[in-house]
């Protein structure tokens, strides 16, 4: 059987840690997909990697980062990628469709772009019989949700959602402990990222998306997965907080925080519940990149976790202090000088999927078997449905709009109240 190839689309901070011409000044100046792909790669698991962007010239600046974050710091890594466009073309949007010609039926695609992209590119990726995990949001609505389940049914391919936290050792833990707490009863979450991400983000935030498809995806992605199967959401409504993205220096038209509040049924006894999801991108620089933590109740029991503290803390001269993290990507080499980030959350969510590739190229599994493995786009409309009902509410003034479901329970659409 032919060696596995890789395509990445987007060449953002979370995909190659560069932005605007340097280093990202987050936790995440080494990237997390290239990193975790190349080293992929020298593991044997991956032959060609590729990546595609909409900015050419913007590559051999990617190249020199990669030679500096990654091959200079970790042994034996290749950090080579064919790219498209062109490094002497500033501008083409459909580069990514002559890269996904370049590959083969039972390669795979990851998709790291703006969300409002995510359903063509994807659509795009799925028609070719290639596999594909897409960044969460995975899509903006229901109905493209929807759409992107059934392309993925007539091919018979792989598509998932990077959704990183059910990979935490922790978040998963909770999870499976929620089982035996009974009827769920109350959720909130807080997540949030400093103001110089209104920068990071500028050629997208409030035009193609918002935060709280950024942010409050995560922690609606992992609820709706902590109660999958004994309780459902009914009826959102949302509200915001303005004044900073829309000012000077960073005149966005969008919101500075966004919170969803959500009421849940449970689906035997019928008894509801409330969650509060909010997420920020006009945090004030502190210890950690990002602040997340959230507080569950069910009727036997509760949980809370403050993911970003826990108990590790670092201060030098050049950085001051800060709450580290490695349980996410441990980006320090060990002693012999090879990366060693193998056991982080953010690497094994990726690791995981191609693992599963793998075994679906072997003819060992299906894609049907991933249903309860990974978060597959048929296992995720429920994140989509809330975040939908969220943003039209918001662009509504606050009206609540609820989740419509279909014969077999799934989320169908998205209606006003």
């Amino acid at each position: 059987m032919s060696q596995l190839n890789a395509l990445m689309i987007g060449t953002g901070e979370y995909t190659t840690g560069y932005v605007h011409t340097q280093a990202s000044t987050s936790d995440k100046s080494a990237g997390v997909v290239a990193l975790t792909l190349f080293d992929l790669r020298r593991q044997g698991k991956i032959e060609r990697i590729a990546m595609a962007g909409t900015n050419g010239t913007k590559f051999p600046g990617v190249r020199r980062h990669f030679k500096e974050q990654i091959e200079g710091l970790y042994r034996d890594m290749d950090s080579r990628f064919d790219s498209f466009p062109a490094d002497t073309i500033s501008s083409d949007p459909t580069a990514y469709l002559r890269a996904l010609d370049s590959m083969s039926p039972g390669d795979f695609v990851t998709i790291f772009t703006p969300d409002d992209t995510h359903c063509q590119i994807a659509l795009a990726a799925v028609e070719r019989g290639l596999h594909v995990l897409v960044t969460k949001p995975p899509v903006k609505t229901l109905g493209e949700h929807r759409s992107l389940v059934d392309a993925v049914r007539k091919k018979n391919v792989l598509v998932a959602v990077e959704v990183h936290k059910r990979w935490d050792p922790i978040y998963a833990d909770a999870r499976d402990r929620i089982q035996d707490l009974g009827d769920f009863s109350f959720f909130t979450s807080y997540m949030s990222q400093p103001k110089k991400q209104l920068d990071t983000f500028k050629r997208w935030a409030g035009k193609s998306s918002d935060i709280s498809y950024y942010l409050n995806s995560h922690h609606v992605d992992f609820h709706a997965w902590a109660v999958q199967g004994f309780a459902r959401p009914m009826r959102v409504a949302a509200m915001a907080s303005t004044g900073v993205a829309q000012n000077a220096p960073y005149h966005l038209d969008t919101e500075d925080t966004i919170t969803l509040t959500v009421q849940w049924e449970n689906l035997e006894s019928r008894n509801l519940g409330t969650a509060i999801y909010t997420a920020s991108w006009i945090a004030p620089r502190s210890d950690v990149h990002s602040q997340q933590r959230f507080f569950y109740m069910g009727h036997e029991g509760e949980i809370a976790i403050d993911q970003a503290h826990r108990g590790y803390s670092v201060a030098t001269d050049t950085s001051g202090y800060g709450s580290a993290n490695p349980l996410f990507m441990k980006y320090t080499p060990d002693a012999n000088g090879y990366f060693a980030g193998q056991t982080g959350y953010g690497y094994r969510s990726i690791e995981a999927f191609v693992n599963a590739v793998h075994n679906i190229r072997a003819g060992a599994a299906k894609p049907a078997d991933y249903e309860d493995q990974l978060a597959t786009i048929g296992r995720t409309l429920m994140m989509t449905a809330i975040l939908e009902a969220g943003r039209r509410s918001l662009d509504n003034g606050g009206r609540a709009y609820t989740i419509a479901y279909d014969a077999a329970g799934h989320p169908s659409t998205v209606e006003p109240d």
